[in-house]
């Protein structure tokens, strides 16, 4: 198949292309590679894809070592290139991960998630009803259920209660995907990820936060006096998760649909910093903070609607999938270690 997956230098984004091309197929990968974390550690993802140097915007880039694999520097709110990809690309499939993430940095920037999660999307979903997609996939997020309190959270679940301008975005996306899919027949299917974690992994999230701090003798920040848990997911679980998806495009009059991709096993904020402390092998100086704005008390996925369709439920325990981070963290592959 022909595949766009948009957001490819990010984290989710540079490992999926990865599995895609391993399978045989075509992968076209656009990212804005903006600076809200280090460009460094997106251009090095890049670089394990076979894409080197210096990337104009919009011009080609074609892989040096995956000839199944182009590149494009491109914004999802850029019109007229995203038109022209389109038209000139004939995809079969596209997977949507690229956008504005975190909830924190939405308190202090807004407009950057409107911009990249609404007005982007809304460009992405324009261009697959002029040139048709088999099946667009697009990242949402656990965000969406708010401060449910009724656990686990399942896709029957209400999500209109958003406690952060991000996950306000990501319900919105879900949204428009639903009215494309009645109004055009798209079919769609949206992707609520569960704390995404594991090596090369993104510098805003607790696991680098912390290694980072941890290494270099500094304290780290545990908020909510530690009274959080997530249910953390590892990257290779939800790149198979969605490699499944990708196959189960939905039917029907309105051919959309939603599922959890998580764990499934919550883990308590405190149990998770224990378990990253021995994979270092060094304490870490604790500063308890009060809970932060637009952050929840707990996440946790039932998976059982994602595993009934593709015989599949992520697994990865915490303690081996925060070993091989903290393998990749210290490892000379590792591009911003010294950051």
């Amino acid at each position: 198949m022909n595949i766009l997956v948009t957001g490819a230098a990010g984290f989710i984004g540079y490992f999926l292309s990865r599995r895609l091309l391993d399978m045989g197929h075509s992968v076209t990968g656009i990212d804005e590679i903006n600076d809200y974390y280090s460009p460094r550690l997106k251009t090095a993802r890049l670089a394990r894809l076979g894409v080197t140097g210096e990337t104009d915007y919009a011009v080609c880039a074609k892989s040096a070592s995956h000839p199944g694999f182009r590149f494009v520097r491109l914004r999802l709110e850029d019109r007229e290139g995203l038109e022209k990809l389109f038209a000139e690309g004939a995809f079969d499939v596209a997977v949507n991960l690229a956008g504005q993430a975190g909830v924190r940095y939405s308190l202090e920037n807004p407009f950057s998630y409107v911009e990249g999660n609404v007005y982007g999307f809304v460009n992405l979903l324009e261009c697959c009803r002029r040139h048709p997609v088999k099946h667009l996939l697009f990242a949402s997020s656990s965000s969406v259920y708010g401060g449910n309190e009724k656990t686990p959270f399942s896709e029957e679940d209400p999500v209109n209660t958003p406690v952060s301008l991000y996950a306000a975005t990501k319900r919105c996306d879900e949204l428009m995907a639903h009215v494309y899919a009645h109004l055009y027949r798209i079919p769609s299917t949206g992707l609520r990820f569960f704390t995404v974690y594991g090596p090369w992994g993104r510098p805003d999230m607790a696991p680098v936060l912390f290694a980072k701090a941890i290494l270099a003798g500094e304290p780290i920040k545990v908020f909510n006096n530690g009274n959080l848990s997530r249910d953390f997911t590892y990257i290779d679980d939800i790149i198979e998760s969605v490699v499944r998806l990708i196959d189960h495009a939905p039917e029907g009059p309105v051919p959309t649909d939603i599922y959890n991709v998580g764990c499934g096993h919550p883990m308590a904020l405190m149990d998770f910093i224990s378990i990253l402390e021995e994979s270092l092998g060094r304490k870490a100086e604790k500063i308890m903070m009060p809970m932060q704005k637009g952050d929840v008390y707990q996440t946790w996925a039932d998976t059982s609607k994602l595993q009934k369709l593709t015989g599949f439920a992520p697994a990865t325990p915490l303690a081996e999938g925060i070993r091989r981070f903290a393998e990749w963290y210290l490892s000379d592959d590792n591009p911003i270690r010294e950051d």
